[in-house]
């Protein structure tokens, strides 16, 4: 027996090639959405206009950007776990069931986005005051007049997500691909109109985002209601809500949206330390005259600290694109109920994680003195942004694949409060109180180190999110939330367990050549 051949399972619920094809779309439709944002500030500081108001401007673009960053988030989550639980069914071959967990995602997410939309266009003033209430006034008019016009795609982009959601979890991801092209093409075609043709300024840019938005989410609808489809969703055919379903979507989507939207709220506090204060005099901002001859302000921190975050955003989509992938993989091996299946496909997802991850960084690292020098900014910003992004792409090669793909991983398995928790308290200690102590001026004899203080406390939020996200991982306590282990005892506990499942995970040889049968594969 034990000089018995020891055969490898081979597992066929992704082939290679079908990983490929699900991932790659998925990466190009996130560098098509996460350039929209990047494309609408870098055409308003090239508009013919003075350099203050140009300066302005863009930064009024890039603040309402992490505003709107933040309530998407809330659709994004209700739209995953709708997605997570669909996946689920499918890998369970329950088509009918995941049909009708889908509609019932879409009609949701449409409700909320809209109630958010209409609630943002009323409260407009409030919410800006609340974070950018220190800004210069010309930008914080900029920043009303955007913010008025983007809210109003609101129910759009959460139609958006839903459909494409959907469309991930059935393998359509060519399809959302197409859609995010769309949108990015229509944006920089009127922007380039609005901005440059009819002098539109801050609302041209507005608009370009909303067209943006409408049309694709609509195309979105159309793909989705396909009969062809394995999960097809028309919303105008008769409905109601299904409470038992509902509830098994907010299960997964409230951890996940409450973990999502704080992670962005903490980007967009952050954002308010380098902006907060510092249009007054100092290091922080400086004087232009302008056309009518008044001094302005305009805050250089802060314009390097957008260059920054807007090329970071494109360098992230890579190992993002692989973190939405795991919802559809790994939520569909867990659906087929197969532990050491589940345990292959997360191996198989880090290293193309890793692989993708490090060649994306290292493109826009030899790329960063080109693109930050498109931007219509100062010199002084242009050479802060390079700084910051040479700082956080270095800790980006090794850490985002854990602290983002980690994440995304153990979401499909249902084990979202673990994933909750931990990003929230990272979040709030590095990326909030470590970054407040490096930028503010509210503490004497604190460092105030502007943008650089920012990403300090970001990349120390990336490194702890590793650990705390992948020690997770490797405990196996995920296989409790995701319904792999039914009886309370079987969960490891013990150090040694703990070890036995971080060579399950890291050393796939092992696993695949024992010939021994545990208690759980039985």
């Amino acid at each position: 027996m034990a000089n018995a051949v020891k055969e490898k399972r081979k597992y066929t619920l992704f082939t290679g090639k079908q990983l490929l094809w699900l991932i790659l779309p998925i990466v190009i439709e996130q560098i098509f959405s996460t350039s929209l944002g990047l494309f609408d500030s870098l055409m308003v500081s090239n508009i013919n206009a003075p350099e203050a108001v140009r300066s302005n401007a863009s930064n009024a673009v890039g603040n309402i950007d992490y505003i709107n960053n933040l309530i998407i988030q809330l659709f994004s989550a209700f739209a995953t776990g709708g997605a997570i639980v669909t996946s689920q069914l499918l890998g369970a071959n329950d088509r009918e069931g995941a049909n009708k967990s889908a509609k019932q995602m879409l009609m949701l997410v449409i409700c909320i986005s809209t109630a958010i939309g209409v609630a943002c266009l009323a409260l407009n003033w409030p919410i800006i005051k609340l974070f950018y209430g220190d800004v210069e006034s010309s930008t914080f008019s900029y920043q009303q007049t955007y913010f008025y016009v983007t809210a109003a795609s609101f129910p759009f982009i959460g139609l958006f997500n839903a459909c494409a959601a959907l469309l991930r979890a059935q393998r359509k991801s060519f399809s959302t691909m197409a859609s995010a092209a769309i949108s990015c093409a229509v944006n920089v075609g009127l922007n380039a109109i609005f901005l440059f043709v009819l002098n539109m300024g801050v609302l041209g840019a507005g608009l370009a985002t909303l067209f943006c938005r409408a049309i694709p989410a609509i195309f979105m609808l159309v793909l989705l209601g396909n009969k062809k489809n394995v999960v097809c969703v028309r919303i105008f055919e008769k409905f109601r809500f299904n409470g038992a379903l509902i509830k098994k979507i907010l299960r997964i989507a409230i951890p996940s949206g409450i973990e999502s939207a704080l992670f962005q709220l903490g980007k967009l506090m952050t954002n308010t330390f380098v902006n907060a204060g510092v249009y007054a005099t100092g290091a922080k901002s400086i004087k232009i005259i302008d056309a009518d001859g008044k001094a302005v302000y305009v805050n250089v921190q802060a314009n390097g600290n957008a260059i920054a975050n807007q090329i970071n955003n494109i360098a992230s989509v890579v190992g993002g694109g692989v973190g939405t992938s795991c919802l559809t993989v790994i939520g569909q091996a867990v659906g087929a109920g197969d532990t050491d299946q589940v345990k292959y496909y997360m191996r198989r997802m880090f290293l193309l994680s890793y692989i993708a991850n490090g060649i994306c960084v290292g493109v826009i690292l030899a790329l960063v003195p080109f693109i930050s020098h498109m931007y219509g900014y100062t010199a002084e910003a242009k050479t802060i942004g390079e700084h910051c992004l040479y700082f956080c792409l270095a800790f980006q090669f090794f850490t985002y694949p854990l602290s983002f793909t980690t994440p995304g991983i153990l979401k499909a398995t249902s084990d979202v409060k673990y994933v909750m928790w931990c990003a929230i308290a990272s979040m709030f200690i590095m990326r909030v109180g470590l970054a407040f102590l490096l930028t503010t001026d509210k503490i004497p004899g604190m460092p105030q180190l502007g943008a650089m203080g920012y990403w300090i406390g970001m990349c120390s939020d990336w490194v702890l999110r590793s650990v705390l996200f992948f020690s997770r991982l490797l405990s196996g306590r995920w296989k409790k939330a995701s319904g792999l282990l039914k009886d309370k005892s079987e969960a490891p506990a013990a150090c040694g367990e703990a070890v036995g499942a971080a060579e399950d995970v890291l050393n796939p040889a092992a696993e695949e050549d024992s010939g021994e049968t545990t208690e759980e594969e039985r």
